[in-house]
C-alpha cells in the first residue's frame, strides 16, 4: 500500500507530563508535522481489540486518541490497551487517551477526525449516521444494519455528508477473494450458473436467569433501540476476559451468524457475480431456531436466492465455509484460509484452510490481461479507508456497496422466518405485494435511543 511520509517526532507546543496535545489534522494542511488522523475507537470490546485497533494503529498516519464503551471496565482497558501499544512504539508515554462513556460525547470533540465503530449490531446505524452528522469518517464493523430501513437511512446521510465510510468486510483485502472474484468476472470457468456459500449456523445456549446488573455496565444504553429485558451475562458480553459475547446469538441484537459473516460472504460473493448495487430477485429458506433457552437465533438452514442475471445461490452451513463459483467450464473455491480475526472465530480451519482452489490448476494461472476486469487492490483494509480519508481515494467498501450485502443477509433471515418464497424488488428494498414479509423490514425503536431519532 502507498503511504505518505509524515514527521513523526515533533515537539508539539502545550505538551504537558510528555503528552502532546491532540491538533486535527485539518489545520496545518497535509504537509503539517502534525498531520495525523486522530481517530475515536467507539466499543472496545473482542473485534476492537483484536482486530479494528491493531489493523489502524499499525498504519503512522492514524492516531488513537479516544475510546468509548458503555462498560466503564472495558473502558478503560481499552484506554490502557492503547497507550500501551504507543509507549511502546515510541519509548516514551505519547498520548493520554480520553475516555467517553457516552460516544456522542466524543462526537462533539472537534480534534477527532474519524471514529471505528466496533460496536453489537444493534448499535452500527445509529452512531455511524451521527457519526457522518458530526463530520467525522467512519470505519463500521458489519452488519451494516440491524434492519433494512435502517441501511438506508444510513446509506442517505453518508451520501449527503459526503465523509468516507468503510464497512468491515476485509475480505475484500484478502488477496484470493479478489482473484477469484477477477477470474469469475472476467470467464475464466465460462458462464457463472450457481454459488455456494458455507456458513455455520448457531447453537442453542441454556436458561439464563435474571442477574444483577455490573455496576460498570449502563445497561439501558447497551439495550439501546431494542426492548427491555432483565440483564443476564450471557445476554450481553462477558465481565472477564473477551471471549464471543453472547449477544451474537440473540435476535434482539442481530440475526445470528446469516449476518454476523453473512455480510463478509455475501460481499464477496457479490464482487465476483457483478451483484454489488441490487440484490436477488427471489428468496426461500429453512431453518431451525430453538425451542429453549436464552440464545434464540437460527441453527441448521439452506438459503436459495435466484438473481435477474440467471445466477443462484445457495447458502447453508451444511458447506465448508468459504464460497464456491461454479461456471459452464469448472468452478472456483475460496475462503479464508488460516486467517483469523479473532482467537474466538466460529470456524474448524480444517475444513476451509486451502484459501483457493479451482477444477483446473490453470484457472489459477490464468493471467488477467490490462483490457481485462481488474478489480481494486488492496492489503490492508483499515489501511484502505485511512488511505481514502487522506487522499479522498476510491474505498473498497462504501456504504451503498455494504448496505446492499447485508440486505441479502435480513431478507435471507425473513425467508427463514417467513418459510416460504418470497420476490425481492431490489430497486424498491421491498417483497413484492407481501406486506407480512416487508413487517419485516423496520423494527420498533425504544426512544430516545434509535436511527428514527436521529436528528437529520
Amino acid at each position: 500500500m502507498k503511504r505518505r511520509n509524515f514527521i513523526k517526532n515533533t515537539a508539539i507546543a502545550g505538551s504537558v507530563l510528555g503528552f502532546p496535545t491532540i491538533v486535527p489534522s485539518s489545520v496545518f494542511g497535509k504537509n503539517a508535522p502534525s498531520n495525523k488522523i486522530n481517530i475515536g475507537q467507539i466499543g472496545c470490546g473482542r473485534i476492537a481489540r483484536y482486530h479494528d485497533l491493531p489493523g489502524t494503529w499499525e498504519h503512522d498516519v492514524a492516531r488513537i486518541v479516544a475510546v468509548s464503551d458503555v462498560d466503564s471496565k472495558r473502558m478503560k482497558e481499552g484506554k490502557e490497551l492503547v497507550e500501551a501499544y504507543y509507549t511502546q512504539k515510541m519509548g516514551t508515554p505519547y498520548i493520554d487517551v480520553k475516555q467517553y462513556g457516552d460516544y456522542r460525547e466524543m462526537l462533539l470533540d472537534k480534534d477527532i477526525d474519524a471514529v471505528i465503530i466496533s460496536t453489537p449490531d444493534h448499535w452500527h446505524s445509529q452512531p455511524a449516521m451521527e457519526a457522518a452528522l458530526a463530520g467525522k469518517h467512519v470505519y463500521l464493523q458489519k452488519p451494516t444494519s440491524l434492519t433494512i430501513k435502517e441501511g438506508r437511512q444510513l446509506v442517505e446521510v453518508v451520501k449527503k455528508t459526503g465523509v468516507v465510510l468503510q464497512l468491515g468486510t476485509q475480505q475484500r483485502s484478502s488477496e484470493q477473494f479478489r482473484i477469484a472474484a477477477e477470474l469469475v468476472r472476467n470467464g475464466r470457468i465460462g458462464k457463472l450458473h450457481t454459488v455456494r456459500i458455507g456458513l455455520p449456523g448457531d447453537p442453542s445456549g441454556p436458561e439464563a436467569p435474571e442477574m444483577p446488573i455490573p455496576k460498570n455496565l449502563n445497561f439501558d444504553m447497551w439495550l439501546g433501540s431494542t426492548p427491555t429485558i432483565p440483564y443476564t451475562e450471557i445476554g450481553v458480553h462477558p465481565q472477564e476476559g473477551y471471549d464471543r459475547p453472547g449477544w451474537l446469538r440473540h435476535e434482539n441484537y442481530g440475526a445470528g451468524m446469516i449476518t454476523g459473516w453473512g455480510q463478509h460472504h455475501f460481499d464477496s460473493a457479490a464482487w465476483g457475480m457483478d451483484t454489488e448495487l441490487t440484490g436477488p430477485r427471489y428468496v426461500e429458506a429453512v431453518a431451525e431456531f430453538p425451542r429453549s433457552g436464552f440464545w434464540n437465533v437460527h441453527g441448521d438452514f439452506m438459503v436459495k436466492a435466484e438473481y435477474d442475471n440467471g445466477i443462484v445461490m445457495f447458502t447453508s452451513g451444511g458447506y465448508p465455509n468459504g464460497i464456491r463459483y461454479e461456471g459452464t467450464e469448472g468452478w472456483i473455491w475460496v475462503s479464508r484460509g488460516d486467517y483469523v480475526a479473532s482467537a474466538s472465530d466460529p470456524v474448524t480451519q480444517g475444513e476451509s484452510a486451502k484459501a483457493l482452489d479451482a477444477s483446473d490448476p490453470k484457472i489459477l494461472q490464468s493471467l488477467i490481461g490490462p483490457d481485462e476486469i481488474q478489480l481494486q487492490r488492496s492489503s490492508s483494509h483499515h489501511g484502505n479507508w485511512l488511505e481514502g480519508i487522506q487522499n479522498g481515494s476510491q474505498i473498497l467498501s462504501p456504504v451503498e456497496i455494504g448496505h446492499r450485502a447485508c440486505s441479502v443477509c435480513l431478507i435471507s433471515h425473513v425467508a427463514m422466518k417467513i418459510g416460504r418464497k418470497l420476490e425481492w424488488d431490489p430497486k424498491t428494498e421491498r417483497f413484492v405485494k407481501d406486506e407480512e414479509a416487508n413487517s419485516y423490514l423496520s423494527r420498533p425503536q425504544r426512544a430516545p435511543y434509535g436511527t428514527d431519532y436521529v436528528k437529520i
